[in-house]
């Protein structure tokens, strides 16, 4: 379309940017008027993104989507910082063809500029700076708790390659048995690796120690003083694992999600169902979102049922029903999360067996 006819046709008009972000380059396609009206490719860089939007579009109401991926939601703030509207979307949620077989850079960034025009998409929330920085601290912390896991599993491993194994009792080592691996006998060049195994260990440790104690002092800031309070007041959770799930959900839990259950399946504790006509079929929980919530809530799950009454009864009750201990369990924590929800919503302490939810 050339400059004249491209001037006509987004005059003081909506415009459309589907941006697909890559490290190098961004491809751009730009729709109006429900139809393609330019596409190009750019150098990664915001000023150049900028110096496009305004030159190519004045005067027009600007709207950027892209899809959430590594560079998070710094280009969204930056645009919205300069008067430009931005959508964030998960890159799951995007509307395809079910027949489409090519997958490229710029055919997704048509379909984003597609799905944006005629409203077909869902948009992340966008958590503020402070919540982002906040919530690395958080995801660190995972991070360092993984990694000191599989520098331990090589401990172990380590010994059993070496004929060591008879030492130490079969199954999972106790922290004795690691303080007994640290002074054990062993050749020079096996001895070295062993205390680089271990001073990896107490670095690891350290960390941790340090960043329980950060993520301890962001719970006491006036942002989410008041929901680590009613989160941790359910059965089972304390403020460590509160203060994680307002991180991860954000601080606006009761407005974000419509009710207990939506909250539930954002968490990927839904039910899974395929079905069709008289066919129905249901599966496992979904499993969509962050596994490291799903393995805080089932923790919690399993020392609430110590503590309250209603839970364990549920879960006898279930388990009776399924036979499984497993389904039970995960349908304990899907409760519990509806009744974080309710709790929030209601700006309430939750109090064991009283508190009644809404579950559909």
């Amino acid at each position: 379309m050339n400059k004249k006819m491209l001037n006509y046709v987004v005059k003081s008009k909506k415009v459309f940017v589907g941006l697909e972000d890559s490290k190098r380059t961004w491809k751009i396609c730009v729709r109006s008027e429900k139809r393609e009206i330019h596409t190009t490719s750019m150098e990664a860089k915001y000023s150049t993104l900028l110096s496009y939007l305004r030159n190519k579009f004045p005067d027009c109401e600007i709207i950027v989507i892209y899809e959430a991926g590594f560079k998070g939601f710094d280009l969204c703030e930056k645009l919205e910082a300069d008067g430009i509207k931005c959508v964030v979307t998960p890159p799951s949620k995007v509307t395809q063809e079910k027949c489409s077989k090519v997958k490229t850079d710029k055919i997704d960034a048509r379909r984003l500029a597609t799905v944006l025009e005629i409203g077909d998409y869902k948009s992340c929330d966008v958590p503020d700076r402070e919540r982002r920085e906040d919530r690395q601290v958080n995801r660190h912390l995972v991070q360092i708790q993984k990694e000191l896991t599989r520098e331990k599993n090589r401990i172990r491993k380590f010994f059993d390659f070496h004929g060591y194994a008879e030492f130490f009792k079969p199954g999972d080592w106790k922290e004795k048995d690691y303080q007994y691996a640290r002074t054990t006998e062993l050749p020079d060049t096996l001895s070295t690796l062993r205390d680089l195994y271990f001073d990896l260990v107490d670095k690891l440790k350290e960390m941790r120690k340090t960043l329980h104690k950060k993520v301890m002092e962001i719970a006491k800031k006036d942002r989410y003083k008041r929901m680590v309070e009613i989160i941790s007041s359910v059965s089972g959770v304390g403020k460590l694992t509160a203060i994680r799930l307002v991180l991860e959900w954000g601080d606006h839990l009761g407005t974000r999600f419509r009710s207990g259950a939506a909250l539930a399946c954002f968490s990927g504790l839904t039910q899974s169902e395929y079905s069709t006509g008289e066919t129905v079929r249901k599966g496992r929980i979904t499993r969509v979102g962050r596994g490291f919530i799903r393995a805080w809530l089932i923790q919690c799950s399993w020392i609430s049922l110590r503590k309250d009454p209603v839970m364990l009864e549920s879960f006898d009750r279930i388990t009776k029903n399924t036979g499984s201990k497993k389904k039970a369990i995960v349908a304990i924590a899907r409760k519990m999360v509806v009744r974080m929800w309710t709790c929030v919503n209601k700006n309430e302490l939750y109090t064991v067996g009283l508190v009644q939810t809404y579950t559909k």
